[in-house]
């Protein structure tokens, strides 16, 4: 006799009603628990994907706040690294020296 079986058994039996109610019971609860208002799994899954989203993002941040601390730190100890930044990113200049901007 399998599962299924029994299970009709328990809903044609004499303690049917009962069963029934059960059964609407259960429906109405697990259905609450995923469609319902508050925490519900929709809700679960929807705040486990931001979360995600949201680590990824700090990881991102934490490999560009590395990389620029490695920037910082080469420009501090490098003088030609520093001069040649202060060249190309402000269009310094040394004294005598004329600069030309060519943009494309």
């Amino acid at each position: 006799m399998g599962i299924w079986q029994k299970i009709k058994d328990i809903f044609k039996g004499e303690h049917r009603k009962m069963a029934w109610f059960v059964a609407v019971v259960l429906v109405y609860f697990i259905g609450s628990w995923f469609i319902g208002s508050g925490n519900t799994i929709i809700h679960w899954i929807k705040a486990k994907r931001e979360i995600n989203r949201q680590e990824a993002q700090i990881e991102e941040y934490r490999r560009q706040i590395e990389e620029m601390e490695g920037s910082i730190d080469q420009r501090e100890t490098d003088i030609d690294t520093l001069e040649k930044f202060a060249r190309e990113q402000y269009n310094f200049a040394a004294p005598g020296e004329d600069v030309y901007i060519i943009e494309n």
